[in-house]
């Protein structure tokens, strides 16, 4: 029976745990289906990777160039400076392209585990209605197991998972470069 994980909070790590079950099932030969809601850089170390793991491998990202936000600002992390862009009717479009690949994947693919990395971003900036997540999670077969992260999750979700898993900040600095292999 395949379960449903869910990785949420402030804290850095929610998709780095998603990609350690993902190495962990291509160890044993199974397959791993990767969906990445609103992200789109090709130079992340689990993008970089897929080329080396096939078969059994697969990633697929569904974001635009531009960070998101709920207002545009420029935003600074990681000793990084990031022009935020509000949400836009396009990034609701790519959403649900994504949601409705997903489903597609289920069905055609079954993969041992279908990794949904920021879905929970997706649905509080209502690219996603959470009931079309949830209708997704109702169709997935007995032998996937699925991974849900994101930032913030709605309630629903979080009730709905098997297993979920808060990763809070406690300490961070202030200004840090972003170290290639590390945090991307």
């Amino acid at each position: 029976m395949g379960y449903v994980y869910l990785y949420y909070g402030t804290g850095g790590g929610k998709t780095t745990n998603a990609l350690g079950l993902a190495l962990r099932t291509v160890g044993h030969n199974k397959s791993v289906v990767i969906i990445q809601f609103l992200k789109w850089k090709k130079d992340i170390g689990e993008y970089l990777v897929k080329g080396k793991l096939k078969p059994y491998y697969e990633i697929y990202q569904f974001g635009r160039e531009v960070w998101l936000g709920e207002e545009e600002k420029e935003a600074e992390f990681g000793g990084e400076k990031f022009n935020v862009e509000s949400v836009k009717s396009h990034d609701k479009e790519l959403a649900h392209k994504a949601l409705d690949f997903a489903g597609q994947v289920l069905r055609e693919k079954k993969p041992h585990l279908l990794v949904l990395d920021e879905i929970n971003l997706a649905t509080q900036w209502k690219l996603l209605e959470v009931k079309d997540v949830l209708k997704l999670l109702d169709s997935v077969p007995k032998e996937t197991t699925v991974v849900m992260t994101g930032r913030l999750a709605p309630k629903e979700l979080i009730d709905r998972a098997d297993f979920v898993n808060v990763v809070q900040e406690v300490k961070m600095p202030k200004r840090f470069k972003l170290t290639e292999g590390i945090q991307y």
